[in-house]
C-alpha cells in the first residue's frame, strides 16, 4: 500500500547530460539510476510546478524525488503547493489508477538485502502491512483526549462528522473522563471549513476542552481560521488517502493480543472494542 511520508528535504547535486529519453520520459539523474541498477523500482510521476517527479520503491520503502528540468539538482520529499495541498498525493493516485495493483504490490514487498542499511532494518520491522499502517498512524498529527498513560486508540476525526461526535460521546463519560482510555484524534477535513477547524484543533493548547465544547454545541470552540497553517491536516489526509481510508471515524488500535485492529466508522459495540484495547477498570 502506497503511503506518503513527510521526508526531510535534502538537496543533492549531480552532473548533467541529455535530459529526455526517446519515449519522452525524462532521464533519471545518475544517483537515482544507480539505485535502479541496484534493484530499486522507479516510476515517473509527471511534471508539476516545474519539477519532474519520481517515486522510488526499494526494500518496501517509498521515497519521492523532484528533479529540476536541467537536472542540476533534485529534492527528496513530498511536494506541496503554495496552499499547503499535497501535490504528491494526486500524482501517486493517478499512477495507481494507471498501474492498478502493480504499485501496491511493489510497495508491499519487504526484501531485506542489507541488514546494515536503515531502509532494510525498517522493512524488516514492518512484518505486515498492518504494522506499517500502525507506524504511519502513530507518526501522524494527533491530539490527545483523555489521560496520559491510559490505553490508546487512534481515530481520524472530521470536526463536523456526526458519526465522529457519536463515537466520542459513546465513550466519553465511562472511559475518557474516567481516565480508562485515551483517544488520539487525528484531525482531518473534507471541506475548507472543516480543514480550518481541524488545523485549529491541532494548534490549540487545550484540545480536549475545545473538542468537548464543540461537541456540546459551542460554535465558537473550533473557529474556522483560514490563516492557520493546514499542512498538518494535509499530511493526515495524505495518510488516509495513501492507505485508502475513506470514512470518518476511522479507528485504529492495538488489541490486547498485540494485533492491529481497524474499525471503519462508528463502532456498533464500543464497550467490546474498549475491552479489547485493555482499558483500565
Amino acid at each position: 500500500m502506497i503511503r506518503l511520508l513527510a521526508i526531510a528535504v535534502a538537496i543533492l547535486g549531480f552532473s548533467t547530460h541529455s535530459v529526455y529519453a526517446q519515449d519522452g520520459v525524462p532521464q533519471l539523474p545518475d544517483p537515482l539510476q544507480n539505485e535502479v541498477d541496484n534493484g530499486a523500482q522507479i516510476r515517473f510521476l509527471g511534471r508539476e510546478k516545474g519539477y519532474d517527479g519520481w517515486i522510488m520503491i526499494k526494500n518496501g520503502v517509498e521515497q519521492y524525488f523532484y528533479v529540476k528540468p536541467d537536472r542540476s539538482a533534485f529534492v527528496m520529499g513530498v511536494l506541496f503547493d503554495n496552499k499547503g495541498e499535497a501535490i504528491t498525493v494526486d500524482q501517486v493516485q493517478r499512477l495507481q489508477n494507471a498501474e492498478g495493483e502493480l504499485l501496491d504490490t511493489l510497495a508491499n514487498e519487504s526484501l531485506v538485502t542489507d541488514g546494515n542499511s536503515r531502509a532494510a532494518r525498517e522493512s524488516f520491522e514492518f512484518k505486515s502491512p498492518s504494522e506499517r499502517l500502525y507506524y504511519d498512524i502513530e507518526n501522524s498529527n494527533w491530539v490527545p483526549i483523555g489521560d496520559t498513560g491510559a490505553p490508546v486508540v487512534y481515530s481520524f476525526i472530521d470536526p463536523q462528522c456526526p458519526h465522529c461526535h457519536k463515537f466520542i460521546e459513546d465513550i466519553r463519560a465511562d472511559y475518557i473522563e474516567k481516565g480508562r482510555v485515551q483517544v488520539r484524534m487525528i484531525p482531518v477535513g473534507f471541506r475548507e471549513e472543516t480543514k480550518a477547524q481541524a488545523a485549529f484543533l491541532m494548534a490549540t493548547p487545550n484540545p480536549q476542552e475545545r473538542w468537548f465544547k464543540h461537541m456540546d454545541g459551542d460554535e465558537s470552540a473550533l473557529p474556522a481560521k483560514s490563516e492557520l497553517n493546514q499542512q498538518g491536516v494535509q499530511r493526515n489526509l495524505a495518510v488516509m488517502q495513501s492507505w485508502k481510508l475513506n470514512v470518518t471515524p476511522m479507528i485504529v488500535y492495538r488489541g490486547k493480543d498485540g494485533s492491529v485492529k481497524i474499525v471503519r466508522g462508528k463502532p456498533k459495540d464500543p464497550a467490546s472494542m474498549i475491552a479489547d484495547i485493555g482499558a483500565r477498570s
